[in-house]
């Protein structure tokens, strides 16, 4: 910013960085407002990534982060309910503002701290308040998205979204069967994170705009199965884990390619399903947590706590982790050659892929020791079929 003020232009920080710092939370991406157009920044600093050229953003690197920078602008119309058909760069940045979503984003602040509010954004946020900038049905049309962050924040900052702006969600709702899948995903991975997501859970209810939700339009009984109260759930995996539980007529495959979900997120949610069909069995036992990944661990606890009505904790799961004698089938004490060696007129397969899968279990459940004698003394009094 200073850099940018000593060519002459204004800078300014906008949107959430401002708003996370007001509501005293940990402040992620910074975003600068200039009015230095996409070309002047690009002349000034050396690293400059152009994302958004047409739209005036690039990303700024300096100092080793990154930094979004937008200059100021006005939008035209939104034709494809996502990006305006066309901008109008200004030279202040009260224009910038009036095309933001909420008051609580609508927020300019200078390198003094010195903040810019037009719309009463800092009074909302000290009320809890989520309103729109402006005629809320106008902000949602230009793009319905927007109807889906504004339950979001509600969900991760604990806010009441105003009535006229509930109503303004209602009355466009129809609209966000126009946005795509993946933009929605975003959004709703973050949603059921939300440390208050009990009250986003709700206003989605209440507004009934799952009945336009992938998935959910032909299952709008599912949201009256989630167990209440709702735990955040830190994995969008988890999130599918818990409505395949809730119905299970659609599968986990179903719900990846109707959210149009990555290959991690559905393993993730096989993975989950697995470890609660096991719990609900077997309870907390070491192969429950030997089969599950580690970056599951929170979501497994929350889904336990949700639907068995569970007092185990995340610790809970970390501390069986660490009674666990090994961590992957790669550090058994025995492998395939040994195995060889030990029935030298066999042929090689599935059968060995079986005895490995047997062994890797007795060691992890403690069965038996992860040592290669031992092992292979089990072995020897254990026939197998060979063949």
């Amino acid at each position: 910013m200073n850099i940018l003020e000593s060519h002459g232009y204004k800078a300014y920080f906008v949107g959430g960085c401002v708003r996370d710092l007001l509501c005293g939370h940990d402040v992620g991406d910074i975003d600068i407002a200039t009015s230095a157009t996409p070309d002047a920044v690009q002349e000034i600093f050396d690293k400059v990534i152009p994302v958004g050229l047409e739209h005036g953003t690039v990303i700024v690197r300096h100092a080793h982060q990154s930094y979004e920078v937008t200059t100021f602008r006005t939008d035209g119309d939104y034709s494809d309910q996502r990006h305006p058909d066309s901008v109008e760069f200004m030279q202040t940045i009260d224009e910038d503002l009036k095309r933001r979503d909420f008051t609580m984003n609508a927020l300019a602040m200078d390198k003094e701290g010195i903040i810019i509010d037009l719309f009463g954004g800092q009074k909302d946020i000290q009320r809890g308040l989520i309103r729109t900038v402006g005629n809320g049905v106008d902000r949602f049309q230009e793009d319905p998205l927007r109807i889906i962050r504004a339950v979001r924040f509600a969900s991760q900052l604990g806010f009441s979204i105003a009535t006229e702006t509930l109503d303004a969600m209602k009355t466009a709702k129809q609209e966000m069967e126009t946005i795509a899948v993946e933009r929605i995903a975003h959004e709703m991975e973050k949603f059921f994170a939300g440390a208050n997501v009990q009250i986003g859970l709700d206003y989605l209810h209440t507004t009934a705009i799952y009945k336009h939700l992938p998935i959910m339009k032909g299952y709008p009984h599912i949201i009256d199965r989630v167990p209440e109260p709702v735990l955040p759930l830190q994995s969008f995996g988890a999130v599918i884990a818990m409505f395949h539980r809730l119905e299970p007529a659609v599968s986990i495959h179903a719900w990846v390619r109707g959210w149009k979900c990555s290959n991690k997120v559905k393993h993730e949610a096989l993975g989950l399903h697995e470890a609660m069909a096991h719990f609900q069995t077997a309870g907390l036992d070491r192969w429950l947590v030997y089969r599950l990944d580690n970056n599951c661990y929170k979501a497994f606890s929350a889904l336990a706590r949700m639907f068995f009505d569970s007092a185990i904790t995340y610790r809970d799961v970390l501390a069986m982790n660490e009674l666990l004698p090994i961590k992957s089938k790669q550090d058994l004490a025995l492998d395939g050659t040994d195995i060889k060696q030990l029935f030298p007129g066999a042929k090689g397969g599935p059968w060995m892929g079986k005895l490995l899968d047997k062994l890797e279990q007795k060691v992890v459940t403690g069965h038996l020791s992860n040592d290669k004698n031992e092992i292979r003394d089990w072995i020897k009094w254990h026939p197998h079929d060979t063949s």
